[in-house]
């Protein structure tokens, strides 16, 4: 199963890949250069990347071949520039790599390669490259789709959607539309029953995604998001690690700290 992504820390395709695995607490970093530069300035330090001694983005680029299991590039029609030598070099070192032209394959298609490829190669480290934001403005949602898909896809094969949702609030709930994050927690609170919050209480933060899926639907609706909860979708956006917040990006924020207070307060309960 994939346990890292890694990429060098550019606009657009590489910070996709990036804030897919700070979503969903999957161990992310990679290579950039010195000074730590991008075509929007220095990477924030959000991002756990090592810094080169040199500036010369192709070594770069071939560090993180390198330091990977397998190459993933990501793009549309013939590739250029930094996408060209990451699929040139990862061919003369033997590494696996794959490319997914966009304009041959739909996102969900794309996903489904993705996840063979993954597999077929066991690949454990996997590198992410593709252009940067100002050659493709539509890159970073692609990748970001894409990666989520293949994960989708991942908790699908793991056969726990149904004791999932065997811990989901069945009846009806109260129509409301919180406000604020502490809010939204509070009324998913008032749903769940003790035993379901001991249950996100003690998931595996790594398994996240699991839990994220599963509760995916249940928490969309809970909070007023399939109803235009626009407020609260703005404030979840303040503290979303990339430029785009989704309804599904500010479900994973509420979710995180539900779980962060039910560890707090249903972990120690159970020791005890």
């Amino acid at each position: 199963m994939l346990k890292k992504i890694i990429s060098g820390g550019q606009t657009g395709a590489d910070q996709a890949a990036l804030d897919v695995a700070i979503k969903f607490n999957i161990d992310h970093g990679g290579w950039i250069t010195r000074g730590r530069g991008t075509e929007k300035g220095p990477l924030p330090g959000k991002y756990q990347l090592k810094e080169m001694d040199t500036t010369d983005y192709r070594e770069r680029t071939k560090q993180n071949i390198n330091d990977s299991h397998g190459t993933i590039i990501i793009s549309r029609g013939e590739l250029t520039g930094g996408s060209k030598l990451t699929q040139s070099y990862a061919n003369l070192v033997g590494k696996p790599n794959c490319y997914l032209d966009l304009l041959s394959f739909e996102e969900f298609e794309a996903a489904i390669i993705l996840k063979s490829f993954i597999m077929k190669n066991k690949i454990q480290t996997l590198n992410v490259a593709g252009p940067r934001l100002s050659q493709n403005p539509w890159i970073y949602m692609d990748v970001k789709t894409i990666l989520e898909t293949m994960l989708y896809l991942y908790f699908l094969d793991t056969q726990k959607e149904e004791m999932i949702k065997n811990h989901i609030p069945s009846g009806p709930v109260k129509e409301a539309f919180p406000q604020t994050i502490e809010d939204a927690m509070d009324l998913i609170c008032d749903d769940l029953p003790l035993k379901t919050k001991i249950f996100i209480a003690k998931f595996e933060p790594k398994n996240i995604s699991v839990l994220y899926f599963g509760m995916m639907e249940y928490l969309r609706h809970r909070v007023g998001f399939d109803r235009e909860n626009k407020a609260l979708l703005k404030l979840c956006s303040s503290y979303m690690v990339g430029d785009t917040c989704t309804i599904e990006d500010a479900v994973m924020e509420i979710l995180k700290r539900l779980k962060q207070n039910l560890e707090t307060d249903h972990i120690l309960r159970v020791v005890k």
